[in-house]
């Protein structure tokens, strides 16, 4: 039995003999199905045509990310500390390559996943690493496509794993969705992971907010008051996106308040008004 690994959002089924009849995640309309169909593909055929590349993005911080690009394309940001290193997300891959690489870099300790979209081989990386725990969020565990006992749910709007970091449930493109605050990154400065929310935008002084990225559905002004109030406790100096170059370098907390008050601006008023919506006074 092979553990398939769905294509088109990299989602890593149980082991089986027959193809999942269909894929919930590429179903929902945060996702979506190729016109050519649903197809699968096995870890072991993954491990022979793809790759994962290691790249320095910081002090204490790797990206991985998977060469060709495969399924949504997202990168795993890997925070090396002194209590044992931590992955944020995931990728679909996993191989003895990438196994030894992590550990000359001090292993893993536990994993945090974002939101569904980027579950990928949780379990399978869980596994490789002598089933370390991967956290999600209670709300997003009807997503979970392989139960496995490594899985830890948890509760509440935040969650400290030690040494300065935070998981905080910001919600709005996946009821669970989940950010993770380094507050000893950059020198003390802090540091946001941010995966799909906050997004960073192309231009690297922005961030967006929506519920679906590939069909364009924008998320409703409270929620996004909510995001912004949620982060408001947390001091950062960068913010990481889900991709490798979709970094906001300086001022990440000035830059998602901003963020906010123009996606409010678009979203509340005409494009042509010249009424400014301030986020202070929206809250």
């Amino acid at each position: 039995m092979s553990s398939l690994i769905c294509v088109g959002c990299g989602t890593q089924y149980p082991p089986t003999n027959v193809p999942p009849a269909r894929c919930p995640i590429c179903e929902d309309p945060r996702q979506f199905v190729e016109p050519s169909g649903q197809q699968w593909i096995p870890l072991e055929r993954l491990q022979k045509t793809h790759r994962n590349v290691f790249h320095k993005k910081g002090v204490d911080l790797w990206g991985i990310g998977t060469e060709p690009k495969f399924a949504i394309g997202q990168r795993a940001l890997l925070v090396q500390r002194p209590q044992g290193n931590l992955l944020f997300d995931c990728v679909s891959l996993i191989d003895s390559d990438t196994v030894e690489l992590v550990n000359s870099l001090g292993g893993l300790t536990a994993i945090a996943v974002s939101h569904p979209h980027f579950y990928s081989s949780m379990v399978e990386w869980s596994h490789a690493f002598g089933n370390i725990p991967v956290y999600l969020h209670e709300d997003d565990r009807m997503w979970v496509q392989r139960s496995d006992s490594c899985i830890h749910f948890w509760h509440g709007e935040t969650k400290p794993l030690g040494d300065g970091i935070t998981l905080i449930r910001l919600g709005g493109h996946f009821p669970g969705l989940q950010v993770m605050h380094w507050a000893d990154g950059e020198g003390g400065e802090g540091v946001l992971l941010s995966s799909d929310l906050p997004q960073v935008c192309p231009d690297r002084q922005h961030v967006s907010f929506m519920y679906s990225y590939p069909n364009f559905i924008p998320l409703d002004a409270g929620t996004v008051r909510h995001v912004v109030a949620a982060l408001e406790p947390f001091r950062f100096k960068k913010v990481y996106g889900g991709w490798f170059g979709l970094v906001v370098e300086e001022d990440g907390e000035a830059a998602i308040k901003r963020s906010a008050e123009r996606y409010l601006k678009y979203l509340e008023n005409s494009p042509n008004s010249a009424k400014v919506v301030s986020f202070e006074k929206a809250v």
